[in-house]
C-alpha cells in the first residue's frame, strides 16, 4: 500500500461493486506515505511472520525483510483459506511485489483461484520463479501499475472479472481419489503412448493425472506423490533425472524419481527423452553443436547423449530406484525411445541406447525387472505392454 495504494483500493472497490467481499492485505515494508485502508495491516503481516514492522522498516537486509513479510502473509492467508473464509486471491505489483505475492500463492492449494497482475510478468528469467509448480495465473499488465489512467483501470477491472469468474463459475472442485489415481509423465514425443495408456487405464476405472515432463511438471508431480495423493506412477518420460545431472532445460530437481520409491508406490518406468539432452542456447558448448540433433521446434533442440553420459545417467537411475520400497518395472522399447528417436531420425541409435540398459541392468537390484519390447515407444504394442504391467502392479497395490 506504500507504492500501489490507490490502485489496490480501486481493485478492492471494483470487486465490491461486483458483489464480492474482498479482504485487503498490506505488504508494505516501509512506513513512509502509504494508504492505511487495509483490512490486514503491514504490522499484522510482519507480526505473523515473526518480526515487527519497526524491525523491517529500519533494516537494510532486503531479503530478510521480504521473507518476514512473505511468511506472515502466507500464515495469515493459509489460515483464512483453511477456515473457509477465502475462495480466491489476487495480487498486484512490480518485480519485488510479484516475487513476494507469488511466493505466498505458491503455498496455497491446487485449484484455489490465484491471479497475479504484474508489470514484471515477462521479465526474462523470473516468470518461472513467479509460477514454479503452482497453478497461478500470471496476468501481464504490460504497462506499469502506476496511477489510475484509463489503461490501468481497464487492467484492474479485467483482473477482477477473471478472479470472480473462477470463484463463482460452476467449477468442479479438484478431487484426487487416492485409491484409483495414477500419476503419469508425458511429453509430445511420447504423446501417442501416453494417450493410449490413459484411455486403457481409465476403462479399468483408474484416474490418470498427466504431468508434462518439462522439469517443472516433474517437480509438481514429485510433490504430489510425496503428499501421498496417488496409488501408483507411470513414468514414461523421466529424462529430468539426467537433465538435473547436467543442469539443462528439463532439470527436474534432485528429488526426481525418488518419492514414489520412498512411499512404496508401484512404478512403471520407461525411457522417453532419457537418451537426449536439452541445453539452453546460452549453455550449449561447441561440442554440442557437433552432435546429432533433432529440432522439435524453433526453440527446442534434442541432442544425442554420448556413451559416457548414458552410463552416468544410468548409474543415477539405479541409485534412486534401488532405494525403492515398492515394486518397480522398467520398460525399454528396442526400436527407439520416442517419436524423435525412431528409424530415419538423425538421433536414432538402438546400439548406443543399449549402453544405458546394460549399465542400468548391471547396477540395479535383481528384484527390479527390465522388460525389453521389440517396438518404438509410440507403437501401439508398446502401450499395451505398459498397460499390462501397470494394471498388474496397481491391482496388487489396491488389494
Amino acid at each position: 500500500m506504500d507504492t500501489k495504494g490507490q490502485e489496490a483500493l480501486y481493485l478492492r472497490d471494483t470487486l465490491k461493486g461486483l458483489g464480492a467481499e474482498p479482504l485487503l492485505m498490506d505488504l508494505s515494508m516501509r512506513y513512509g506515505d502509504r494508504v492505511s485502508e487495509s483490512d490486514i495491516s503491514a504490522s499484522e503481516a510482519a507480526k505473523a511472520g515473526g518480526c515487527s514492522l519497526d524491525e523491517v522498516n529500519h533494516s537494510r537486509d532486503m531479503s530478510s525483510n521480504m521473507m518476514c513479510m512473505i511468511n506472515g502473509a502466507t500464515n495469515i492467508t493459509q489460515r483464512l483459506v483453511n477456515e473457509g473464509k477465502v475462495f480466491g486471491i489476487i495480487g498486484i505489483g512490480g518485480c519485488t511485489g510479484t516475487l513476494m505475492i507469488t511466493e505466498v500463492l505458491q503455498n496455497l492449494p491446487f485449484g484455489l483461484p490465484k491471479v497475479m497482475v504484474s508489470s514484471a510478468a515477462a521479465q526474462p528469467g523470473l516468470s518461472n520463479q513467479f509460477i514454479k509448480t503452482s497453478d497461478i495465473i500470471l496476468f501481464h499488465s504490460v504497462i506499469e501499475i502506476f496511477g489510475l489512467s484509463d489503461l490501468v483501470r481497464n487492467i484492474l477491472e479485467r483482473a477482477a472479472f477473471a478472479l470472480l469468474g473462477m470463484v463463482r463459475g460452476p467449477i468442479v472442485p479438484p478431487v484426487i481419489d487416492k485409491k484409483r489415481a495414477v500419476a503419469m509423465t508425458m511429453m509430445s514425443p511420447c504423446e501417442k503412448c501416453a494417450r493410449s495408456v490413459q484411455l486403457a487405464l481409465e476403462q479399468e476405472g483408474y484416474q490418470v493425472i498427466g504431468f508434462h515432463a518439462n522439469g517443472i511438471g516433474d517437480q509438481a508431480m514429485e510433490g504430489m506423490i510425496g503428499a501421498g495423493q496417488f496409488l501408483g506412477v507411470i513414468d514414461l518420460a523421466p529424462g529430468g533425472v539426467g537433465e538435473h545431472l547436467y543442469k539443462f532445460m528439463r532439470d527436474a530437481g534432485p528429488g526426481r524419481l525418488e518419492n514414489a520409491g520412498k512411499l512404496g508406490m508401484p512404478q512403471v518406468i520407461s525411457m522417453c527423452g532419457v537418451n537426449h539432452i536439452t541445453p539452453s542456447r546460452s549453455m550449449a558448448k561447441p561440442e554440442h553443436r557437433e552432435r546429432r540433433k533433432y529440432n522439435l521446434d524453433a526453440f527446442r533442440t534434442w541432442i544425442r547423449m554420448t556413451s559416457k553420459e548414458l552410463r552416468e545417467v544410468a548409474t543415477v537411475f539405479a541409485e534412486k530406484l534401488n532405494r525403492s520400497t515398492g515394486p518397480v518395472k522398467i520398460m525399454v522399447p528396442l526400436k527407439g525411445w520416442s517419436s524423435v528417436d525412431s528409424p530415419g531420425s538423425p538421433t536414432y541409435d538402438p546400439q548406443q541406447d543399449a549402453i544405458f540398459v546394460t549399465e542400468l541392468r548391471r547396477s540395479l537390484r535383481k528384484e527390479i525387472e527390465i522388460i525389453e519390447v521389440n517396438a518404438n515407444m509410440e507403437d501401439p504394442e508398446f502401450a499395451k505392454v505398459i498397460v499390462s504391467a501397470a494394471s498388474q502392479l496397481f491391482k496388487t497395490a489396491s488389494a
